[in-house]
């Protein structure tokens, strides 16, 4: 089948991979005029994701440019002393197999593995969709596809040409991503504060010619368009005024022209995700909310399952709804995990301040051998992650093969 797939970021090239090796011919479309490099943010990559980048021999290169954050520090608002955090411990704890990596240098390795068998059009956008498969673009000349993917984020063009709007539930909070000289960070480690309501955090990887500020807050629902970046900013510096001198440096690079994310954290809440001809997946379709809900291992155990259920068949709307079922449960539970971490990580008080860092310290205290037995224990909390099954298309990818 010839599949039209709109977004070049995660869950686009992965989909692309494992179609092209079912059989299908597949086109890519993305809005931006060159591989997206935002200067986001650091993604978490849990043993599922893992181990499906592994079967697509990429996962050497994505260990070779993992960040390598080993430590946390953060000084609570009020107080003057960093409390120190052991990351390895934490990240023990979620996963068995994990890996932290930058979501831009993530991307260029899945469009890397496809670019050599997967047509590419940048610098365009799909304007509209018919039933019979029939796409017009913004630029580019009106074609005929067999199908149709949206695997183009939380702002999807896809979904809003074919489901126009769909429920969502903003969680309550904001997340922005500023990219600023790489002394202010030190590879390896993460250090910033935490107040109520809020936290504002530095870090850099050795590979990196800059660092990242990250800020995460607490808001009732503010207006703004998600491309007016002028007003993002403006929102950002209110909601960090005044919680430290360090933050405020980090702020005074918001107008030096250096790279920029701002987005709402929220959920998407439909639970079909097709119709017709079309489909969606990753954040397109069910985004458990950015930073919180482990959108981008989600988005490639997403892409996998999808492009397995199609196979090399041509009965797309039976392989919709086992896709549909096979995400299910997972996305329910995302959802979910993301709603408890929401809460867990920006605390509303200064009480649940105090009480997030001397949770992060007592685990950091533990031994390590007892990290992983004692967190198996809740595979529906902090192991939610590691719970997604992989299933076995029988489709060899170009690393190890399936089990």
């Amino acid at each position: 089948m010839r599949i039209l797939v709109s977004g070049a970021s995660i869950a686009g090239p992965v989909l692309a991979y494992w179609l092209v090796r079912n059989g299908h011919q597949v086109t890519v479309v993305e809005r931006s005029p060159v591989l997206r490099k935002t200067g986001g943010h650091a993604v978490d990559l849990f043993k599922p994701a893992m181990d499906i980048s592994e079967r697509m021999g990429v996962l050497p290169r994505i260990e070779a440019l993992a960040t390598g954050t080993t430590r946390l520090a953060f000084v609570r608002e009020g107080t003057r002393r960093p409390i120190g955090v052991d990351a390895t411990k934490l990240f023990a704890a979620a996963s068995d197999r994990h890996v932290e990596v930058m979501r831009d240098d993530l991307s260029e390795i899945y469009y890397d593995a496809t670019r050599a068998d997967v047509e590419y059009v940048f610098g365009d956008s799909i304007a509209s969709i018919g039933d019979d498969g029939d796409v017009t673009f913004d630029s580019g000349a009106p074609r005929r596809f067999d199908l149709v993917v949206g695997a183009d984020g939380l702002h999807s063009t896809v979904r809003r040409l074919v489901f126009g709007e769909v429920a969502k539930t903003f969680v309550g909070a904001y997340l922005a991503v500023l990219s600023v000289p790489r002394e202010l960070g030190v590879p390896g480690a993460m250090t910033g504060h935490i107040g109520p309501g809020r936290s504002a955090a530095v870090y850099g990887a050795r590979h990196l010619d800059d660092a990242r500020a990250v800020f995460l807050f607490r808001s009732s629902e503010l207006t703004y368009h998600h491309r007016d970046v002028p007003r993002q900013k403006e929102l950002l510096r209110e909601a960090f005024a005044g919680l430290h001198p360090q933050v405020d440096g980090w702020l005074s690079h918001l107008d030096s022209g250096r790279a920029f994310y701002f987005d709402s954290i929220t959920q998407l809440r439909e639970d079909t995700w097709s119709r017709g001809r079309v489909a969606l997946v990753g954040d397109a379709g069910y985004c458990p909310g950015p930073a919180i809900g482990g959108s981008t291992s989600l988005a490639v155990l997403g892409a996998y399952v999808l492009a397995g259920e199609l196979g090399a068949g041509v009965d797309h709307e039976a392989a919709f709804a086992r896709y549909e079922h096979e995400m299910r449960d997972i996305v329910h539970r995302s959802r979910a995990f993301a709603l408890g971490v929401a809460k867990t990580l920006i605390p509303a008080s200064r009480l649940g301040v105090w009480g997030l860092t001397r949770g992060a310290q007592l685990l950091t205290a533990l031994p390590s051998w007892l990290v992983r037995p004692l967190a198996r224990l809740n595979s529906r909390g902090v192991r939610m992650h590691d719970s997604m099954r992989v299933r076995d298309y029988g489709v060899q990818g170009a690393g190890v093969p399936a089990p």
